[in-house]
């Protein structure tokens, strides 16, 4: 097994830290724009337009049970269908961003349902409209009330990203290139331990760095 795996770094250690780095990137960017539109859809959620929340709920629950391989398939296969073209990389980080905002969303409303409604009731008191009563009152409240669930998240768009293993990416990802070695050399369960170390790495960095924001944000209360 130690000549096994010497092998594996020697020959493929290289390629197995590229395609670390496409994972992280399809990650990073996945979680920034679904964190982004979770924002928008939270805001859209708490407004006073009836149709507008309904709207927003149906995308969330749609969404946030719906698996990004089913909604990559979807876009990879059926959006052509219908003349909508999307490259595969592209195609990746729009699901990972549909579903992620869903639960960043529901995430969100959490928060903000542990804002006291106080707060709110003075902030009309005083004249505040309600994009200042959000801006200024809700949403940092609600951010803050939140690190530890948007970690978790972050750390689940960073192993959904091996739903791109599925699609051929000009850059693979982790998890295709493992399938892509294990295609030419019977190494087995060494490629997978490999890949499986890396993506428990980085969710550990992903959670202490998670924890310290959280600690700074709590001292600034």
């Amino acid at each position: 097994m130690g000549a096994d795996l010497s092998h594996l770094l020697n020959t493929y250690g290289m390629q197995f830290l590229n395609s670390y780095w496409v994972s992280l990137q399809i990650a990073l960017l996945a979680f920034a724009g679904g964190f982004l539109l979770g924002t928008l859809l939270t805001v859209a959620r708490v407004s006073p337009i009836p149709p507008l929340r309904g709207a927003v709920n149906v995308y969330v629950e749609t969404f946030r049970n719906a698996p990004v391989l089913c909604v990559l398939i979807f876009i990879v296969y059926a959006l052509p269908d219908l003349g909508v073209v999307i490259d595969y990389e592209p195609s990746v980080i729009i699901a990972l961003i549909l579903v992620s905002s869903a639960f960043a969303c529901d995430n969100l409303r959490t928060g903000i349902n542990t804002i006291d409604a106080g707060q709110i009731e003075a902030a009309r008191a005083l004249g505040m409209g309600f994009t200042s009563i959000v801006g200024s009152v809700v949403l940092p409240q609600a951010f803050r009330s939140v690190i530890q669930p948007m970690v978790t998240l972050f750390i689940s768009v960073v192993i959904s990203s091996s739903a791109g293993s599925l699609v051929p990416l000009a850059h693979k990802e982790l998890t295709g290139l493992v399938a892509e070695i294990n295609n030419h050399e019977a190494l087995g369960v060494l490629t997978f331990l490999v890949a499986s170390l890396l993506y428990v790495f980085t969710g550990l960095i992903i959670a202490f760095f998670g924890r310290r924001v959280e600690r700074r944000l709590a001292i600034w209360r």
